[in-house]
Protein backbone atom coordinates (compact mmCIF):
# COMPACT_ATOMS: atom_id res chain seq x y z
CA UNK A 1 0.00 0.00 0.00
CA UNK A 2 1.25 3.43 -1.14
CA UNK A 3 2.30 6.03 2.00
CA UNK A 4 1.10 9.24 2.28
CA UNK A 5 4.09 11.01 1.37
CA UNK A 6 4.04 8.89 -1.68
CA UNK A 7 0.28 9.93 -2.08
CA UNK A 8 1.35 13.86 -1.74
CA UNK A 9 4.26 13.99 -3.50
CA UNK A 10 4.22 16.64 -6.39
CA UNK A 11 6.37 17.00 -9.35
CA UNK A 12 7.78 20.08 -11.36
CA UNK A 13 6.11 21.40 -13.73
CA UNK A 14 7.60 21.14 -17.44
CA UNK A 15 7.45 25.06 -17.68
CA UNK A 16 9.45 25.10 -14.29
CA UNK A 17 12.04 23.31 -15.77
CA UNK A 18 12.28 25.15 -18.91
CA UNK A 19 12.10 28.57 -17.28
CA UNK A 20 15.52 27.08 -14.87
CA UNK A 21 17.72 25.94 -18.10
CA UNK A 22 16.81 29.29 -19.35
CA UNK A 23 18.55 30.95 -16.25
CA UNK A 24 21.16 28.20 -16.37
CA UNK A 25 21.92 29.12 -19.93
CA UNK A 26 21.53 32.83 -19.63
CA UNK A 27 23.56 32.71 -16.47
CA UNK A 28 20.95 35.51 -15.25
CA UNK A 29 17.62 36.03 -14.11
CA UNK A 30 16.82 39.46 -16.09
CA UNK A 31 18.53 37.76 -19.22
CA UNK A 32 16.64 34.57 -18.77
CA UNK A 33 13.49 36.86 -18.31
CA UNK A 34 13.98 38.85 -22.20
CA UNK A 35 15.07 35.37 -23.71
CA UNK A 36 11.53 34.03 -22.52
CA UNK A 37 9.39 37.42 -22.87
CA UNK A 38 8.73 38.00 -19.18
CA UNK A 39 9.69 39.59 -16.61
CA UNK A 40 12.22 39.48 -13.97
CA UNK A 41 9.89 38.50 -11.55
CA UNK A 42 7.66 36.18 -13.42
CA UNK A 43 11.24 34.24 -13.41
CA UNK A 44 11.84 34.49 -9.88
CA UNK A 45 8.51 32.85 -9.16
CA UNK A 46 9.25 30.30 -11.12
CA UNK A 47 12.49 29.50 -9.41
CA UNK A 48 10.69 29.57 -6.04
CA UNK A 49 8.08 27.28 -6.70
CA UNK A 50 10.45 24.89 -8.90
CA UNK A 51 12.59 25.12 -5.51
CA UNK A 52 9.64 24.84 -2.88
CA UNK A 53 8.45 21.43 -4.85
CA UNK A 54 11.74 20.20 -5.14
CA UNK A 55 12.46 21.00 -1.73
CA UNK A 56 16.02 22.39 -1.64
CA UNK A 57 17.83 25.55 -3.19
CA UNK A 58 19.06 25.22 -6.90
CA UNK A 59 20.97 28.85 -7.07
CA UNK A 60 24.09 30.34 -5.32
CA UNK A 61 22.66 34.55 -5.73
CA UNK A 62 25.03 37.19 -5.57
CA UNK A 63 24.76 41.08 -6.72
CA UNK A 64 27.05 39.87 -9.58
CA UNK A 65 26.23 36.34 -10.80
CA UNK A 66 24.44 33.07 -9.78
CA UNK A 67 25.60 29.73 -9.57
CA UNK A 68 24.30 26.40 -9.08
CA UNK A 69 24.32 24.77 -5.72
CA UNK A 70 25.25 20.93 -5.76
CA UNK A 71 21.92 19.93 -5.64
CA UNK A 72 21.46 22.62 -8.92
CA UNK A 73 23.75 20.64 -10.84
CA UNK A 74 21.75 17.23 -10.48
CA UNK A 75 18.53 19.11 -11.22
CA UNK A 76 20.17 20.17 -14.32
CA UNK A 77 21.00 16.76 -15.49
CA UNK A 78 17.39 15.45 -14.87
CA UNK A 79 15.95 18.54 -15.90
CA UNK A 80 17.30 18.46 -18.89
CA UNK A 81 16.60 14.55 -19.72
CA UNK A 82 13.02 15.06 -18.88
CA UNK A 83 12.65 18.22 -21.32
CA UNK A 84 14.07 16.37 -24.04
CA UNK A 85 11.79 13.64 -23.38
CA UNK A 86 8.53 15.60 -23.48
CA UNK A 87 9.91 17.36 -26.64
CA UNK A 88 10.22 13.23 -28.17
CA UNK A 89 6.96 12.67 -26.57
CA UNK A 90 4.94 15.73 -28.37
CA UNK A 91 6.90 15.07 -31.45
CA UNK A 92 6.33 10.98 -31.72
CA UNK A 93 2.62 12.21 -31.10
CA UNK A 94 2.45 14.68 -33.69
CA UNK A 95 4.02 12.31 -36.27
CA UNK A 96 1.44 9.68 -35.25
CA UNK A 97 -1.74 12.20 -35.75
CA UNK A 98 -0.05 12.94 -39.34
CA UNK A 99 0.21 8.93 -40.45
CA UNK A 100 -3.07 7.63 -41.63
CA UNK A 101 -2.60 3.47 -40.19
CA UNK A 102 -4.27 1.91 -37.56
CA UNK A 103 -8.75 1.16 -37.56
CA UNK A 104 -10.95 2.90 -38.59
CA UNK A 105 -14.94 1.94 -38.30
CA UNK A 106 -17.64 3.69 -40.28
CA UNK A 107 -21.15 3.31 -40.07
CA UNK A 108 -24.08 4.58 -42.73
CA UNK A 109 -27.33 3.80 -44.38
CA UNK A 110 -27.71 0.50 -45.96
CA UNK A 111 -28.29 2.09 -49.81
CA UNK A 112 -25.98 5.39 -49.64
CA UNK A 113 -23.23 2.82 -47.84
CA UNK A 114 -23.55 -0.05 -50.18
CA UNK A 115 -23.99 1.74 -53.46
CA UNK A 116 -21.66 5.21 -53.15
CA UNK A 117 -19.73 5.01 -49.41
CA UNK A 118 -18.25 1.70 -49.82
CA UNK A 119 -16.88 2.18 -53.42
CA UNK A 120 -14.80 5.36 -51.71
CA UNK A 121 -13.60 3.37 -49.17
CA UNK A 122 -12.09 0.98 -51.63
CA UNK A 123 -10.05 3.63 -53.22
CA UNK A 124 -9.35 4.97 -49.77
CA UNK A 125 -7.92 1.08 -48.79
CA UNK A 126 -5.80 1.21 -52.08
CA UNK A 127 -4.56 4.69 -51.27
CA UNK A 128 -3.60 4.01 -47.62
CA UNK A 129 -2.74 0.21 -47.41
CA UNK A 130 -1.81 0.52 -43.10
CA UNK A 131 -5.34 1.58 -42.70
CA UNK A 132 -7.72 -1.08 -41.68
CA UNK A 133 -11.21 -0.29 -41.93
CA UNK A 134 -14.74 -1.66 -41.74
CA UNK A 135 -18.14 -0.54 -42.53
CA UNK A 136 -21.35 -1.32 -41.09
CA UNK A 137 -24.80 -0.65 -43.23
CA UNK A 138 -27.86 -0.55 -40.83
CA UNK A 139 -31.16 1.84 -40.91
CA UNK A 140 -30.89 2.76 -37.45
CA UNK A 141 -29.87 5.37 -35.46
CA UNK A 142 -26.11 4.71 -34.05
CA UNK A 143 -23.87 6.16 -30.77
CA UNK A 144 -20.67 6.79 -31.98
CA UNK A 145 -18.93 6.87 -28.81
CA UNK A 146 -20.98 4.04 -27.20
CA UNK A 147 -20.29 1.61 -30.52
CA UNK A 148 -17.22 2.13 -31.11
CA UNK A 149 -17.70 4.50 -34.33
CA UNK A 150 -15.02 6.83 -36.07
CA UNK A 151 -17.25 8.13 -38.46
CA UNK A 152 -20.65 8.19 -39.62
CA UNK A 153 -22.23 9.38 -43.20
CA UNK A 154 -25.72 10.58 -43.30
CA UNK A 155 -28.31 11.43 -45.79
CA UNK A 156 -30.31 14.92 -44.81
CA UNK A 157 -29.95 17.08 -42.22
CA UNK A 158 -31.13 16.04 -38.94
CA UNK A 159 -27.60 16.04 -37.50
CA UNK A 160 -26.37 15.16 -34.32
CA UNK A 161 -25.70 18.46 -32.38
CA UNK A 162 -23.01 16.45 -30.12
CA UNK A 163 -20.48 15.79 -32.35
CA UNK A 164 -19.20 17.52 -35.49
CA UNK A 165 -20.49 17.39 -39.12
CA UNK A 166 -19.01 18.51 -42.22
CA UNK A 167 -21.01 18.75 -45.19
CA UNK A 168 -19.70 16.39 -48.32
CA UNK A 169 -22.51 17.48 -50.89
CA UNK A 170 -25.35 19.39 -51.32
CA UNK A 171 -28.32 16.76 -53.14
CA UNK A 172 -32.24 16.78 -52.89
CA UNK A 173 -34.93 14.17 -52.74
CA UNK A 174 -37.39 14.58 -55.80
CA UNK A 175 -40.49 12.89 -56.50
CA UNK A 176 -40.56 10.49 -59.99
CA UNK A 177 -42.97 8.13 -60.99
CA UNK A 178 -42.80 5.86 -63.85
CA UNK A 179 -44.23 6.76 -67.51
CA UNK A 180 -46.57 3.76 -67.17
CA UNK A 181 -47.99 4.85 -63.56
CA UNK A 182 -48.77 8.24 -64.77
CA UNK A 183 -50.26 7.14 -67.96
CA UNK A 184 -52.74 4.85 -65.98
CA UNK A 185 -53.34 7.65 -62.88
CA UNK A 186 -52.68 10.77 -64.56
CA UNK A 187 -50.31 13.51 -63.68
CA UNK A 188 -50.07 15.56 -60.41
CA UNK A 189 -50.87 19.60 -60.67
CA UNK A 190 -50.66 20.11 -57.15
CA UNK A 191 -49.29 18.37 -53.42
CA UNK A 192 -53.22 17.75 -52.92
CA UNK A 193 -52.90 15.44 -56.11
CA UNK A 194 -50.80 12.98 -53.77
CA UNK A 195 -53.20 11.84 -51.40
CA UNK A 196 -55.08 10.46 -54.42
CA UNK A 197 -51.51 8.32 -55.47
CA UNK A 198 -49.58 5.44 -54.44
CA UNK A 199 -47.11 6.54 -53.20
CA UNK A 200 -43.71 4.39 -52.23
CA UNK A 201 -42.48 4.89 -48.41
CA UNK A 202 -38.87 4.13 -47.31
CA UNK A 203 -39.06 3.70 -43.44
CA UNK A 204 -35.88 4.23 -42.21
CA UNK A 205 -34.50 5.35 -38.30
CA UNK A 206 -36.82 7.78 -37.42
CA UNK A 207 -38.34 9.22 -40.17
CA UNK A 208 -42.25 9.73 -39.41
CA UNK A 209 -44.22 6.97 -41.69
CA UNK A 210 -47.06 8.12 -44.00
CA UNK A 211 -46.14 11.95 -43.65
CA UNK A 212 -43.79 13.44 -46.18
CA UNK A 213 -41.69 17.17 -45.62
CA UNK A 214 -41.47 19.01 -48.77
CA UNK A 215 -40.09 22.41 -49.36
CA UNK A 216 -40.93 24.36 -52.81
CA UNK A 217 -37.77 27.01 -51.77
CA UNK A 218 -39.84 29.58 -49.66
CA UNK A 219 -42.14 27.55 -47.47
CA UNK A 220 -42.37 24.02 -45.61
CA UNK A 221 -45.04 21.54 -46.47
CA UNK A 222 -46.06 18.64 -44.54
CA UNK A 223 -48.48 16.31 -46.86
CA UNK A 224 -50.28 12.96 -45.66
CA UNK A 225 -49.57 10.08 -48.06
CA UNK A 226 -51.57 6.61 -49.51
CA UNK A 227 -48.50 4.15 -48.95
CA UNK A 228 -49.62 0.50 -49.98
CA UNK A 229 -46.16 -0.39 -50.35
CA UNK A 230 -43.15 0.85 -48.08
CA UNK A 231 -39.60 -1.18 -47.54
CA UNK A 232 -36.73 -0.01 -45.53
CA UNK A 233 -34.24 -0.63 -48.02
CA UNK A 234 -34.15 2.22 -50.82
CA UNK A 235 -33.29 -0.05 -53.43
CA UNK A 236 -36.58 -1.41 -52.63
CA UNK A 237 -38.64 1.00 -53.31
CA UNK A 238 -36.82 2.37 -56.15
CA UNK A 239 -37.58 -0.96 -58.14
CA UNK A 240 -41.09 -0.56 -57.38
CA UNK A 241 -41.37 2.67 -58.91
CA UNK A 242 -39.58 1.65 -61.68
CA UNK A 243 -42.18 -1.16 -62.39
CA UNK A 244 -44.83 1.11 -62.00
CA UNK A 245 -46.54 0.76 -58.90
CA UNK A 246 -46.70 4.17 -57.42
CA UNK A 247 -44.51 7.67 -56.59
CA UNK A 248 -41.32 7.49 -54.68
CA UNK A 249 -39.37 10.51 -52.80
CA UNK A 250 -36.01 9.45 -53.28
CA UNK A 251 -32.42 10.94 -53.64
CA UNK A 252 -31.60 12.65 -56.80
CA UNK A 253 -28.17 11.02 -56.94
CA UNK A 254 -29.87 7.74 -56.83
CA UNK A 255 -32.82 8.86 -59.73
CA UNK A 256 -30.46 11.08 -61.88
CA UNK A 257 -30.00 7.56 -64.56
CA UNK A 258 -33.32 6.65 -65.04
CA UNK A 259 -34.36 10.61 -65.53
CA UNK A 260 -31.63 10.62 -68.22
CA UNK A 261 -32.87 6.95 -69.88
CA UNK A 262 -36.94 8.23 -69.50
CA UNK A 263 -37.94 5.26 -67.38
CA UNK A 264 -38.60 7.59 -64.22
CA UNK A 265 -40.43 11.02 -64.48
CA UNK A 266 -40.22 13.90 -62.08
CA UNK A 267 -43.23 15.17 -61.05
CA UNK A 268 -43.85 18.11 -58.89
CA UNK A 269 -40.50 19.51 -59.48
CA UNK A 270 -40.86 22.46 -57.89
CA UNK A 271 -41.08 20.39 -54.45
CA UNK A 272 -38.01 19.22 -53.02
CA UNK A 273 -36.92 17.96 -49.92
CA UNK A 274 -33.07 18.22 -48.41
CA UNK A 275 -30.88 15.38 -48.61
CA UNK A 276 -27.82 16.59 -47.91
CA UNK A 277 -24.88 13.98 -47.75
CA UNK A 278 -22.68 14.70 -43.72
CA UNK A 279 -20.00 13.11 -42.47
CA UNK A 280 -20.07 13.22 -38.17
CA UNK A 281 -17.51 12.66 -36.30
CA UNK A 282 -16.56 13.09 -32.41
CA UNK A 283 -13.15 13.75 -33.03
CA UNK A 284 -11.22 16.57 -34.65
CA UNK A 285 -10.31 16.00 -37.81
CA UNK A 286 -6.63 17.76 -37.05
CA UNK A 287 -6.17 15.23 -34.50
CA UNK A 288 -6.77 12.19 -36.50
CA UNK A 289 -4.84 11.44 -39.75
CA UNK A 290 -6.91 8.56 -40.72
CA UNK A 291 -9.77 10.23 -39.40
CA UNK A 292 -8.90 13.03 -42.03
CA UNK A 293 -7.77 11.49 -45.01
CA UNK A 294 -11.19 9.33 -44.79
CA UNK A 295 -13.46 12.54 -44.75
CA UNK A 296 -11.13 14.25 -47.58
CA UNK A 297 -11.19 10.92 -50.07
CA UNK A 298 -15.32 10.76 -49.55
CA UNK A 299 -15.53 14.37 -49.95
CA UNK A 300 -13.08 13.87 -53.60
CA UNK A 301 -15.21 10.70 -54.42
CA UNK A 302 -18.75 11.83 -54.55
CA UNK A 303 -18.20 15.37 -55.46
CA UNK A 304 -16.39 13.77 -58.43
CA UNK A 305 -19.50 11.33 -58.82
CA UNK A 306 -22.31 14.01 -58.76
Amino acid sequence: MASSNTLRKQFPLPEDLRVFLTVIRKESFIAAADDLGQSPAYVSKRIQILEKTLGTKLFHRSTRKIGLTEDGIHAQRWATQIIEDMDNFIDDLSQVSQTARGTLNICSTFGFGRNHVSKAISKLAANFPELEIRLEVTDRAVNLIDEGFDLEILVGDDLPQQHISKPLLSNQRILCASPDYLKSRGQLASLDDLSHHDCLVIKERSTPFGIWHLSDGDQEHSVKIQAPLSSNSGEIVLQWALDGRGIVLRSKWDVQKYLESGELIQVLPQYTQSANIWAVYPTRLSHSAKLRVCVEALQAYLQDQA
